[in-house]
């Protein structure tokens, strides 16, 4: 952890030479994350609920997911731009060094203009949690928290996953967007209004709903199943297959030449 602390100090260091440059990024990634609420509000502003789930719990949902992602661009930045070290052939490198190569991957690359993004999902936490019409009891407070744990570790994991395919394809396969990027897009609602066979799909294969759908129904009262609370937890171990992936594909490696 001292070391990866180094890392992040000299990462943020560099980026601040420019602090114009930072800055303006931050507040890009704010505004871009903006105009995603303001389409959600107007919607709203025509339809007073979805599904059955009200502005004020859609907004708190959507915090959720939008503050997870953007901790895990921040900080598993490396991973997704995985593409780059194996065509430049700095894996290599990285291959011949002493400390682990997740490690190094995983401090190559920290974006913190992409706290912009997170601090968007703060406003929107100020703002919803006490409109939200939630009693914030103690179980209902570790709720929303294994929730944002639970999508940090599925993101992550989405970007590992998408680093490994790299070791096979030396290209990033863009269709993965459509959990990373897409993810942070259609989950501001609840998984449930795109359909049965959407939500078994975000369950059982990309396990983003153990983390935002059914612990969100503990959290807003929909449900009473307080298994729903830990299911989160549960996400988290989608983790282990992406890192057993990576590590066969760190096997599968072979020098570019470059």
């Amino acid at each position: 952890m001292k070391l990866y602390l180094k890392y992040a100090s000299i990462i943020l260091k560099s980026q601040m030479q420019y602090k114009t440059s930072f800055f303006m990024s931050v507040i890009g990634q704010f505004l871009v994350s903006f105009t995603v609420y303001l389409g959600l509000y107007f919607m709203f502003h025509r339809f007073h609920s979805v599904s059955g789930f009200t502005y004020s719990e859609v907004l708190l949902c959507f915090s959720a997911v939008l503050f997870s992602y953007s901790l895990a661009e921040c900080f598993v930045r490396g991973f997704d731009v995985f593409s780059l070290i194996i065509s430049n052939g700095e894996f290599d490198r990285i291959m011949v060094r002493p400390r682990n190569e997740i490690f190094q991957v995983l401090a190559s690359r920290i974006e913190f203009s992409r706290l912009g993004r997170f601090l968007q999902a703060m406003a929107m936490f100020a703002y919803a949690i006490p409109v939200s019409g939630v009693v914030w009891t103690y179980d209902k407070i570790l709720t929303l928290t294994f929730m944002l744990a639970g999508g940090f570790f599925v993101f992550s994991g989405l970007f590992i996953l998408y680093a490994a395919i790299c070791f096979f394809t030396l290209e990033g396969l863009e269709f993965m967007n459509i959990f990373t990027d897409g993810a942070r897009e259609f989950g501001k609602y609840p998984f449930s209004i795109y359909g049965e066979s959407v939500l078994k799909f975000l369950t059982y294969v990309i396990p983003m709903a153990l983390f935002q759908y059914y612990p969100f129904l503990y959290l807003t009262g929909k449900s009473s199943r307080t298994l729903y609370m830990f299911l989160p937890l549960a996400g988290m171990l989608f983790l282990i297959p992406c890192l057993i992936f990576w590590r066969i594909g760190v096997r599968h490696y072979k020098s570019t030449g470059s």
